[in-house]
């Protein structure tokens, strides 16, 4: 029985949703606006002069010359190819680091963790400058070999080509495959290792049966971000002076800046855009398949090396 004078659930004051709802979309209107006009507008702006051809109205045709285009097929060739082998070379060195730094006591290892985080921040046209000091045509080891043998010219003229692009793009992006699995070996159970070990296990096989099976998610994730990064790579392809390596971001410069050809510069940004949302989505499914983003946390109870 209800004591007298005590409001039943069904007499009680019904609440107001309507004007809190009311409340939090007005207060998601200046953002939604914002968004929308830094960075929505512009891009249907460029998806509307990419349907605009030179000669009035609106159509696909620009889309027709722009593929017809020998110089398309080959940025976008370019662009796939760099970008796969730069994300399988990330992948590998990066999960070899990863195993040294996390499963390989050393000094200065926490250090050197804590250094990838940092590493994280540069400009990727930092790094091809330091591989140009390195190994340019003037660099530091071509300029070895002339003082030792007296040549005219160093024998390292590689950074001009594709293989230079592909050094420079897994040398950047190794610490964005490095990341994600640092905090998932961070969580691997220092008893399953012990265990293991135990039952005779060799090295190898432990990483194998053990510790991989942890990571695969984060390694997944990491090279999923890494595809995504690498198809929209401008400053690394500029910044070598490959000339003859073209990319797609590289044929939108080209042909806005350099050839006027606005138009046709959008239908290459529109395909870039397009090819890089379809992989971002697969990024976000991977992630969502890891918890929700996890794998770039730095901490770890569990934790078995540095």
């Amino acid at each position: 029985m209800v004591a007298a004078g005590a409001e039943t659930p069904a007499a009680a004051s019904p609440r107001r949703p309507r004007p809190r709802r009311v409340a939090a979309a007005l207060w998601s209107l200046p953002p939604i606006a914002a968004l929308a006009l830094v960075f929505l507008y512009p891009l249907a702006l460029v998806v509307w002069q990419s349907v605009s051809p030179e000669d009035g109205g609106h159509s696909t045709a620009p889309y027709t010359a722009v593929f017809a285009e020998a110089s398309f097929r080959e940025a976008l060739t370019n662009t796939v190819l760099l970008a796969a082998g730069a994300t399988a070379g990330a992948l590998l060195l990066g999960l070899a680091l990863s195993l040294v730094i996390a499963f390989v006591p050393f000094p200065g290892g926490r250090a050197l963790s804590r250094f990838i985080d940092l590493f994280l921040a540069f400009p990727s046209f930092l790094i091809t400058l330091a591989l140009l000091f390195l190994y340019g045509s003037a660099g530091l080891a071509n300029g070895l070999w002339t003082d030792v043998t007296g040549a005219a010219h160093g024998p390292l003229d590689f950074l001009h080509t594709p293989w230079g692009v592909l050094l420079a793009e897994v040398t950047y992006f190794t610490p964005f495959v490095m990341r994600p699995l640092l905090a998932a070996f961070s969580q691997v159970e220092t008893g399953q290792l012990e265990a293991a070990a135990s039952l005779g296990a060799r090295p190898w096989r432990i990483v194998r049966t053990v510790i991989l099976p942890e990571a695969l998610p984060s390694l997944a994730a990491g090279g999923a971000l890494v595809l995504v990064l690498c198809l929209n790579e401008f400053g690394i392809v500029l910044f070598t002076g490959a000339k003859d390596v073209v990319t797609l971001p590289m044929l939108v410069y080209t042909k806005a800046l350099l050839d006027g050809d606005y138009t046709g510069a959008c239908v290459v940004a529109v395909v870039n855009i397009t090819l890089s949302v379809t992989l971002y989505a697969l990024y976000r499914t991977v992630m969502s398949r890891t918890g929700g983003g996890p794998a770039f946390r730095t901490g770890g109870a569990h934790r078995a090396g540095a």
